[in-house]
């Protein structure tokens, strides 16, 4: 949404997962944690999404999703190949092996992603050997140009290290290689920084951008810091317990946000100048819990301007309020 279809490489459309609650091993499930519930969004070609939101709203279900991870309970995902949408909400075997050399994912922790007992050689080099991709010199030859891209110097001296041999950065430097190995045209990243020091941050995420320019790219990319989804990604979605609450370009979002949550979020960014004065937007509890979930908006139940038809009426659909700037609110 907010795209072109003609431009989008991914769609997703009422995309869905809810997770049963049983009360026992054996007992059938009759309450769901609606995770993710009905979202719509496109990531256009050689281009980025920030997907952003508190922990619990359904970002890195989300990207697991769109990755493949998990099965989605219902929607469609249409990813372009070659002029022709193909719906891989539920591929299988073949057509599933090939999907994973367009799509790949960067996770948050690299160190849980990668085996202990694997070289930095053979993570990167696994998925060529799976989709029986060039001789072993080939592959070989492949491994050093990609250690060389993401700044493993010399390649040579890490070919055959293990992950607890790295630091932080340099395993996600290895992740990153790995992602990339094949080709791909979307990566997935779920707050990949987010576990780093304040200066490895920043030079990954300039990797990631000098990469992405290079190769022509795009990421959906899961973060919780909008200061990073600002210098990421042109295009900024907004999740809060499961829905999509406001999509729009990254600095229109930021200067002029809609939605109350939005407001909220982005006024709790600290400001680097103490005599700057933000104006404060209230906003009550916490999040309600995401199991069977009143129909109604989900943010009702905090929202300070919250009025009889947010209470009376379904969930809000994602509006169109002017040049591309989405927001689901009755009030906005």
């Amino acid at each position: 949404m907010g795209e072109p279809d003609g431009d989008a490489l991914l769609r997703a459309e009422a995309l869905t997962k809810f997770f049963p609650v049983a009360k026992g091993p054996f007992a059938r499930a009759s309450h769901f944690v609606h995770a993710v519930d009905g979202i719509s969004f496109t990531v256009a070609r050689a281009d980025s999404l920030g997907l952003a939101g508190e922990s619990g709203s359904g970002k890195t279900t989300t990207a697991k999703l769109v990755a493949k991870l998990i099965e989605p309970t219902s929607g469609r995902l249409m990813v372009d190949g070659d002029g022709e949408g193909v719906d891989i909400a539920h591929l299988r075997g073949g057509p599933l092996k090939k999907f994973r050399r367009r799509v790949q994912m960067i996770f948050q922790d690299p160190y849980e992603a990668m085996n202990p007992r694997r070289t930095v050689f053979d993570t990167v080099v696994e998925p060529l050997t799976v989709q029986k991709l060039g001789d072993i010199r080939e592959r070989r030859r492949k491994v050093v140009e990609m250690l060389d891209l993401v700044g493993l110097v010399p390649p040579a001296a890490f070919m055959f290290r293990y992950p607890h041999e790295l630091s932080g950065g340099q395993r996600q430097r290895v992740a990153i290689a790995r992602a990339l190995v094949l080709g791909p045209s979307l990566v997935v990243a779920d707050e990949p920084t987010s576990m780093l020091d304040v200066s490895t941050r920043t030079s990954i995420i300039n990797l990631m951008q000098d990469l992405a320019r290079s190769f022509d790219i795009s990421y959906l990319y899961i973060t919780h810091d909008l200061a990073v989804a600002r210098y990421m990604c042109r295009r900024v979605a907004i999740m809060y317990l499961g829905k999509i609450v406001e999509i729009a370009e990254t600095e229109e979002l930021l200067a002029n946000p809609l939605h109350p949550y939005t407001r909220a979020l982005i006024a709790a960014v600290p400001a680097p100048d103490p005599d700057r004065k933000r104006a404060e937007v209230e906003i009550r509890g916490g999040p309600s819990s995401p199991i069977d979930p009143i129909p109604r908006c989900r943010f009702y139940d905090r929202c300070p301007i919250a009025a009889d038809v947010c209470r009376n009426s379904d969930h809000p659909s994602l509006r169109d309020l002017g040049g591309g700037h989405l927001a689901a609110c009755y009030k906005a």
